[in-house]
């Protein structure tokens, strides 16, 4: 117990620390002190239920692809069949129906926008009905009530899951589009990959076919562009644009991590007096998934829950942060058929490349975290949440207003 609060001290002090001193070295120990910190926290030492006063901010983790299998591999490969990942160290636990729009079986779009939005919607769907009408987003109610927002990915963030929050379009597939609508969201922070959309024609690794370039756009509006780590970590402005790869960000060796991406937007998104939204996104779960291959996905599940132990500190550390964890869909029909004598190395079967139909687990911190108890649908989710922060008129179809 002594040592998980001094870790815990240690967290908060380099959150609130992290000033805007030139010092380009001494700002790199402190988040690399700060990710240090959340991995070596007792991952056995369970959470405690919190008091349910306002919720301020929310934090809304996604781990693309991720089931039960996914989380208990993980764990056996991290700390063994003893010990507990991050994920499993939240006192409330629920389960979650998966089903799009006239499909048992959902993909990022419809999965994530039945979250942003409280609607099912047809696969490869982005934040609209069936009947290709707009639905208001989370995210943009809480920009509504004055919170800050962010989103965080290790995809690019133009793919399904970040681009349910914060754009509208009729398939997940339009990335030039969603990359055009992402920089009039108004989003405070944007980390992930994904630059090939946000650059013109003619620049090496571009996958456009125009000659916009909406980096320039964004600074225009007043954002910072960020395209390394350093650079991330350096920048203090109230709006950042971090795009740390042509796509999807690399899995071996990440540079910068989930965490550290995550550490950076609360820190930005911190400042705000009416608090936040920020989505988090595990994204590449899923790739590994779709592979079936099982130390890819090992590798992702860690990266995600590293980010989630720096989430659970910061949430402790800030009453009034609800935290939940959850995932879109299960990828690969994933089981543990068992494992060496060191418990060390998983034997891994899968069924499918594809999605399944699999429910999946929902872990809740913070405030009101208990009434994510139980088995519910995806839709629910959202509308919950939405509730907790006192937003009417949710789920909200723009047809319906205009």
């Amino acid at each position: 117990m002594k040592k998980l609060f001094l870790t815990l001290i240690l967290v908060a002090t380099v959150i609130f620390g992290c000033n805007t001193s030139s010092n380009n070295e001494e700002n790199i120990l402190k988040i690399e002190q700060l990710v240090i910190a959340s991995e070596t926290i007792i991952k056995g030492q369970r959470l405690s239920l919190t008091t349910d006063q306002p919720i301020k901010n929310v934090i809304f983790m996604i781990g693309d692809g991720i089931g039960i299998a996914q989380l208990h591999s993980g764990q056996l490969q991290e700390v063994g069949p003893s010990g507990y990942l991050h994920a499993q160290r939240l006192p409330i636990t629920g389960i979650v129906k998966t089903h799009a729009k006239g499909d048992l079986i959902t993909d990022s779009a419809s999965g994530a926008t039945a979250y942003s939005c409280g609607i099912k919607t047809k696969n490869g769907v982005i934040a609209q009905d069936s009947n290709g009408n707009e639905c208001v987003t989370l995210l943009e109610l809480a920009q509504n009530a004055g919170m800050k927002t962010g989103l965080v990915a290790t995809s690019g963030v133009t793919h399904a899951t970040p681009a349910s929050f914060a754009t509208h379009i009729d398939s997940r597939n339009k990335y030039s589009e969603i990359a055009e609508q992402l920089v009039e969201s108004e989003v405070d922070v944007i980390l992930g990959g994904g630059l090939e959309y946000f650059i013109p024609l003619d620049s090496a690794g571009s996958n456009r076919v125009d000659q916009l370039n909406l980096l320039s756009i964004f600074e225009k509006k007043g954002y910072s562009i960020v395209l390394n780590r350093q650079a991330m970590i350096e920048e203090d402005s109230d709006k950042i644009v971090g795009l740390f790869s042509l796509g999807g960000m690399p899995s071996k060796n990440r540079i910068p991590s989930l965490s550290e991406m995550t550490s950076i937007a609360l820190k930005n998104l911190s400042s705000s007096e009416n608090g936040f939204f920020l989505m988090v996104e595990g994204s590449q779960i899923d790739w590994g998934g779709h592979a079936n291959d099982t130390p890819y996905v090992l590798r992702e599940v860690k990266d995600f829950d590293d980010a989630i132990g720096l989430v659970l500190s910061f949430a402790e550390q800030n009453p009034g942060t609800l935290v939940i964890i959850t995932s879109d869909h299960e990828t690969g029909g994933m089981t543990i058929n068992g494992v060496n004598r060191e418990n060390t190395v998983v034997d891994i079967a899968w069924t499918t490349t594809g999605h399944t139909g699999t429910p999946i687990p929902l872990m809740a911190f913070g405030p009101h975290a208990v009434k994510f108890s139980g088995w519910w649908d995806n839709t629910d989710i959202g509308k919950k949440v939405a509730n907790l922060l006192g937003f009417e008129n949710f789920p909200l179809i723009l047809s319906e207003v205009d």
